[in-house]
């Protein structure tokens, strides 16, 4: 599980020498009036950087400022603020003062478009497997969610949401991990070729079932079958092409990413391209599922919340 800014291990038991004066000062300055964007240029311009080692942005010191975890404190079965057995980096009355300077902040205009990086089947949730879909806060905040049942039955269970940063954080970072192990790059490369192999075949599926739709239509045209035979063949044949067709727009990134000679694998997750993340973490993960937080107001990524099922790259020949 990723680490919190400001502790030196996952458990929150220590508090890391040389990150707690920056963000005290993070905190000073928000408490003086300063916004989270302009906090965020400071703290890049005095060379700070988060945990995975990207530069700050206006959400992810908007989210740290959210965290009770800061200043020893955590949010109770009620709701309430209670004290988390651990150290805390500021005062309770400073965080106090950060979730008020959160509540009367003015929202944005217009928020700018998220560039989500797991949704259309990149991550499900864990309770009724359906995908998660991307979707702000009342806030404002990108997040990903379970959206519950419409009137015709189309959605999932309503339960499971998470924020966006925090769950590409936790993606980010096991993957990158996973690229620092010894002899993953030349699997990465013997399955790319694989995918290249799928992505043929799909193209050939999806010209065949173009093929039959064609026909489909000529014998309906030259009523030699029904029209209802020729509308239940279209149906089909049009949720086969849909599904094939989004396999193989990621099927085609998966193929196509490069690493390049990159030598710092964390730098180059953070300055990326998505579509490349994007392919990569497909590669490497089958399913993502992402279960409810033990309790409202949780904001990290409990043991269990977040299950990675990894593929195994030397065996690479199912579907994408």
């Amino acid at each position: 599980m990723p680490r919190l800014y400001g502790f030196d291990d996952a458990s929150k038991r220590r508090l890391r020498d040389d990150e707690v004066d920056p963000l005290r000062q993070m905190v000073s300055r928000a408490l003086k009036g300063q916004s989270n964007a302009d906090i965020a240029v400071w703290a890049n311009g005095e060379g700070y950087r988060g945990t995975l080692g990207g530069e700050w942005k206006d959400a992810s010191v908007g989210r740290l400022f959210r965290n009770p975890a800061i200043a020893g404190l955590r949010y109770g079965d009620d709701g309430e603020l209670v004290d988390a057995g651990h150290p805390g980096a500021i005062t309770r009355e400073e965080f106090t003062a950060l979730l008020e300077r959160e509540s009367s902040r003015k929202p944005a205009e217009a928020a700018p478009p998220y560039d989500y990086l797991l949704v259309d089947g990149g991550c499900t949730c864990g309770k009724c497997a359906w995908p998660l879909q991307g979707a702000r806060t009342n806030a404002g905040t990108p997040g990903y969610r379970c959206r519950p049942k419409d009137k015709d039955g189309r959605g999932g269970c309503g339960e499971v949401r998470m924020d966006a940063e925090l769950l590409e954080n936790y993606v980010g970072e096991h993957v990158v991990a996973e690229l620092l192990k010894p002899g993953v790059r030349k699997q990465l490369l013997k399955a790319q070729e694989a995918v290249r192999a799928q992505v043929e075949k799909m193209k050939s599926i999806i010209e065949d079932l173009e093929g039959r739709r064609t026909e489909a239509a000529t014998l309906y045209g030259q009523r030699q079958i029904s029209s209802d035979a020729f509308v239940t063949a279209d149906r089909e044949i049009t949720a086969n092409l849909k599904d094939t067709r989004s396999r193989l727009r990621y099927a085609e990134q998966m193929a196509n990413f490069s690493l390049g000679d990159a030598k710092d694998l964390v730098r180059w997750w953070n300055t990326a391209p998505s579509a490349s993340k994007r392919a990569i973490t497909r590669l490497f993960l089958e399913k993502i599922e992402v279960f409810p937080a033990s309790a409202r107001g949780v904001r990290t990524v409990e043991p269990g919340r977040v299950v990675l099922h990894w593929r195994k790259l030397r065996d690479l020949s199912g579907s994408v």
